[in-house]
């Protein structure tokens, strides 16, 4: 007969996780270690991990918890629609943590349901995590952190992280055989078009195109960095793409579901002409970074995009972008007028 980990183990396996650790809670404790480390070496970066606050001193919190489950879960069997390519960053496309077409989605409810009938109290947070995330998959054995902050397992680094906390003081930590980043490698560094990634292992996040192009840039118009993003238009990829430890590991055989419905108006010329009702039915409750007010983050980005790699068929849309119901988007749209159309 399994032990409670060994069965918790063998469940996450059963349900196409690729690693499953549990780990006694008091061993994430050096998370608070690490946040301090990151802020000290990008002191501006200070204000933009208050948030992160909230996963230090987890029995404050939740005075019950004894361990967490800790999973990775990879994505990177999913075809890229060639559509979205370079614009949408992968982990976003195949955000499984709220999509409900997806089989990932179902399977994290039926693992949290087993958990149940064990006996075991658990909790997570579905959308943000309920611990430092990276941080616990390194203590439970899960894999490494590579150069450029990324968490890795034998898939490389496309994967979700999840996290329960649960009632039970067990420990099962995972094996992992990762050969260590490349001596000498820094191309994810040298590949950093706004030089969020500085250096190993430390990042400004408020500079990285992805923070820029969801959570920030709320007022992209003013943003320098901006002319930087090349063809991101809603995260950015170009860090792990580049990576060597990345190399081969995405399969892309199997379509996502429900993704092929909404790609077509994912387009940069549909997204300019997209519909608000249709982006809070169809867009945002996958994208969830932005809310349903958002839609003009979208076109801001976008315009952001046809700017920086403008083409005469760019034109009409950015003129029909100044007479947008939103500030935001004509704003974009009358700077990219004066300092290009303009300045032709």
């Amino acid at each position: 007969m399994l032990s409670i980990e060994k069965s918790i183990q063998a469940k996450a396996y059963a349900l196409g996780y690729e690693k499953c650790g549990i780990v006694p809670i008091h061993k994430l404790d050096g998370y608070e270690e690490k946040l301090k480390e990151r802020i000290e070496k990008v002191p501006e970066s200070e204000r933009f991990y208050q948030g992160q606050k909230r996963l230090l001193n987890l029995n404050n919190t939740y005075p019950w918890a004894k361990s967490a489950v800790v999973l990775a879960l990879s994505y990177n069997k999913y075809k890229v629609p060639e559509q979205v390519k370079g614009h949408i960053a992968k982990s976003y496309l195949f955000d499984v943590r709220i999509d409900k077409n997806s089989v990932e989605y179902n399977n994290r409810q039926k693992f949290e349901q087993y958990l149940g009938k064990l006996g075991i109290k658990a909790e997570n947070n579905k959308k943000f995590g309920i611990v430092g995330m990276r941080w616990a998959a390194l203590q439970a054995g899960l894999g490494v952190v590579r150069r450029n902050n990324f968490f890795y397992t034998e898939s490389g680094s496309w994967n979700h992280i999840e996290a329960w906390l649960i009632d039970k003081d067990i420990e099962l930590l995972e094996e992992k055989s990762l050969a260590p980043c490349p001596a000498g490698c820094s191309k994810c560094i040298g590949s950093c078009p706004t030089k969020s990634l500085s250096e190993a292992y430390t990042m400004s996040p408020t500079k990285c195109i992805s923070y820029l192009t969801t959570f920030g840039g709320r007022e992209l118009y003013q943003e320098p960095l901006a002319g930087k993003f090349g063809d991101c238009i809603y995260g950015c990829d170009i860090c792990q793409d580049v990576c060597p430890m990345n190399a081969k590991e995405w399969k892309g055989r199997e379509e996502f579901p429900g993704l092929s419905e909404i790609i077509p108006n994912l387009s940069p010329e549909n997204i300019m002409s997209m519909r608000q009702e249709y982006y809070t039915a169809k867009i945002q409750p996958k994208f969830f970074y932005l809310t349903d007010k958002e839609l003009w983050k979208w076109q801001v980005n976008t315009l952001n995009y046809m700017d920086n790699q403008y083409k005469d068929e760019y034109r009409k849309y950015i003129l029909k972008a100044c007479e947008s119901e939103y500030t935001q988007v004509r704003n974009m749209a009358l700077i990219i007028i004066k300092n290009r159309l303009l300045a032709v």
